[in-house]
């Protein structure tokens, strides 16, 4: 008999891409996480169209209807508890929650960042990655705790920066990397693979292989790790 699936809810602030890549997984009755909700703090997420096509149930918090953050994060928690979650997802969420409210969903809640974390936290990091010339950029995704963009790190992957890229081709290649790697994070989280320890995550009951255009860990390709190849795609 199978586990039942894990009530996911998804937080988004405006178009909702990685969302779409976490609903369209989700569509699959054998993957581990249902998305049982979308929230949202901005009334016009384009996001929210999205999910409602898709057929998911969608709430939005807006922050001007709440005298503070705090306040605006117990709002969150109620639907929350109202829709019965289990995991809970950022994807473009675009403010800072609160250590009450992040202290209550640790080790339950997850986020994708644009960037190979610990480097480049926080915003406009393709422009930042492109002005420290490095070579190698890519996305996290990991389990949220009250610091910014600090949480133990589930999966990454990595792209290369090419010499002619710019803040738009570099963005674009990293959310097509994103949108693989955060339905497998959840796939995993979902199915007990991987849990927070402490300040670490702790992997159990899967291999670890990667693709040719992209290196990812973990990855759901089934093919030898080629770094050859990435060297031979990055200047």
């Amino acid at each position: 008999m199978n586990a039942p699936r894990k009530r996911t809810v998804i937080l988004i602030s405006g178009r909702g891409s990685n969302m779409a890549a976490l609903i369209d997984a989700a569509a699959d009755p054998a993957f581990p996480a249902e998305i049982v909700g979308v929230i949202s703090d901005q009334p016009n997420a384009l996001g929210l169209g999205i999910a409602a096509s898709r057929g998911v149930a969608t709430k939005v918090i807006a922050r001007a209807d709440h005298a503070s953050k705090d306040a605006h994060d117990v709002a969150i928690d109620a639907a929350l508890a109202t829709f019965g979650a289990e995991i809970v997802a950022l994807a473009g969420y675009m403010r800072l929650l609160t250590t009450e409210f992040v202290e209550k969903w640790q080790g339950r809640m997850i986020n994708i960042h644009p960037a190979l974390l610990p480097s480049f936290k926080g915003l406009d990091t393709h422009g930042r990655a492109l002005d420290a010339g490095i070579r190698v950029h890519g996305c996290t995704v990991h389990f949220v705790t009250p610091a910014m963009d600090d949480g133990p790190i589930i999966a990454q992957a990595a792209v290369p920066v090419l010499i002619d890229d710019d803040e738009p081709t570099l963005s674009a290649r990293v959310l097509k990397a994103e949108h693989r790697l955060y339905p497998l994070a959840l796939r995993l989280f979902a199915e007990g693979k991987v849990r927070m320890d402490g300040n670490r995550t702790a992997f159990s009951g899967f291999a670890e292989t990667t693709s040719h255009d992209t290196v990812a860990a973990p990855s759901p390709a089934r093919e030898e790790v080629d770094l050859e190849q990435l060297a031979r795609i990055t200047p």
